[in-house]
């Protein structure tokens, strides 16, 4: 019997309607979020930024998100506040704002500061209510959830493309509409969090180490999962960032054509998000890991050495198995450390943001200095990092002989 039946069981059934309210929700936010690195064609040219300025701007936005995340989990666990998930959204929405008007470098700078702000409070206490509303089936809700992010990331490079491109930068006000109808939303699941009782502090020791497992492990496997969120988000930074100005100097493409092939990778990513989940809460989430970081190698060392038709078509296979982890991930560390589901869930959100924008920094130096396709050889190599997930401790098959 899997521990995803085993979980359904003990938790009841799976609050679909909720899961699909916050998933959306989720795509909101992440496309608003998704909009900055998708113009950075344009603030380049605009401001004649340097492909340094454009690492550290996303510097800015994501060590923003990365720093308090963990900290707003942590809190949460303690206390947790339904009704902060509206803030946040609205926190995203006045730096998307500020981003629009924004008549100086410093000032773009300021706007991702308040869109890290927002990703800081949405994403811990939206991963918890996800987790609330699962039903035991937490590696798909977690997939059903940030599936929605995913297909919202996707959405910035179209929207950029044929919304902001041709409208110029202010346009980029008029996602505030969308801003407000997620606010909306957002305030009635934060009703629903608190009316169904999940609003109250956690009894005490509700909290506490992992049943089987010592400390030493359990800081083990989390070092060790540090280690594949490292290799996967350093990676994945050198496309959602670079990976527009990539196709545009390897093969000549035009702005547009470009962020439509951005569209797709970003689209391949939500699709192996989906698929992430169901599967680890089948076969484990371990083999899930394992088989998403160091599967993708081959794809990644032949990437930079082919032509457009084959480029676009490892970027896919890239995009669908290297995104399938991240559920996975966030579900097996919430598994290691009980109780603690916000402190975990900002943890790994706010390294996904943290490590990207400290990737995408020293990749922009790296390209200015080097070039563009040596970015690209240097990072095919980083999937060797999947290695370590053979040290993982099989925490699940011990869950099933407990169970």
């Amino acid at each position: 019997m899997s521990q995803a039946v085993i979980s359904r069981k003990k938790s009841g059934r799976t609050a679909f309607p909720i899961l699909g309210a916050i998933s959306f929700c989720h795509l909101l936010n992440d496309m608003m979020q998704s909009l900055l690195p998708a113009i950075y064609p344009i603030l380049k040219g605009g401001f004649d930024l340097s492909f340094a300025q454009i690492g550290l701007l996303t510097l800015t936005y994501q060590i923003t998100a990365s720093l308090l995340q963990p900290l707003v989990g942590l809190y949460t666990d303690h206390r947790p506040l339904p009704y902060s998930l509206p803030f946040g959204m609205g926190a995203s929405m006045l730096g998307l704002v500020t981003l629009a008007f924004a008549p100086a470098y410093p000032v773009l700078l300021a706007g991702g500061v308040m869109l890290g702000l927002g990703s800081s409070i949405f994403h811990p206490e939206s991963s918890r209510l996800a987790r609330l509303a699962s039903g035991g089936a937490h590696g798909l809700a977690q997939s059903l959830f940030q599936v929605g992010g995913n297909f919202g990331s996707s959405l910035g490079p179209l929207l950029a493309a044929f919304f902001v491109l041709p409208r110029g930068q202010s346009s980029l006000a008029w996602f505030a509409l969308a801003a407000l109808g997620g606010m909306v939303i957002l305030t009635g699941l934060g009703h629903w969090y608190s009316s169904n009782g999940h609003a109250r502090p956690p009894a005490r020791g509700a909290a506490g180490a992992h049943a089987t497992l010592s400390r030493g492990q359990v800081r083990r496997a989390m070092a060790v999962l540090v280690a594949l969120i490292f290799s996967k988000y350093i990676y994945l930074a050198s496309f959602t960032s670079y990976y527009v100005f990539y196709l545009m100097h390897r093969f000549g493409l035009p702005m547009q054509t470009a962020q439509v092939f951005l569209f797709v990778f970003f689209a391949a990513a939500a699709t192996g998000t989906v698929i992430g989940g169901p599967i680890g809460d089948r076969i484990g989430r371990k083999k899930v890991i394992w088989g998403s970081i160091l599967g993708v190698l081959p794809f990644t060392l032949a990437l930079p050495y082919v032509g457009l038709p084959a480029t676009v078509g490892l970027s896919v296979l890239i995009g669908l198995v290297l995104s399938s982890a991240f559920s996975a991930i966030v579900v097996y560390a919430q598994e290691l450390i009980p109780g603690r589901v916000g402190m975990v869930s900002g943890l790994f959100f706010g390294l996904a943001f943290g490590i990207g924008g400290i990737g995408a920094a020293a990749l922009g130096g790296l390209a200015d200095r080097m070039g563009i396709d040596f970015v690209y050889k240097l990072c095919s190599f980083l999937p060797l990092i999947g290695l370590l997930a053979a040290l993982l401790p099989d925490v699940e098959h011990v869950a099933r002989k407990r169970a």
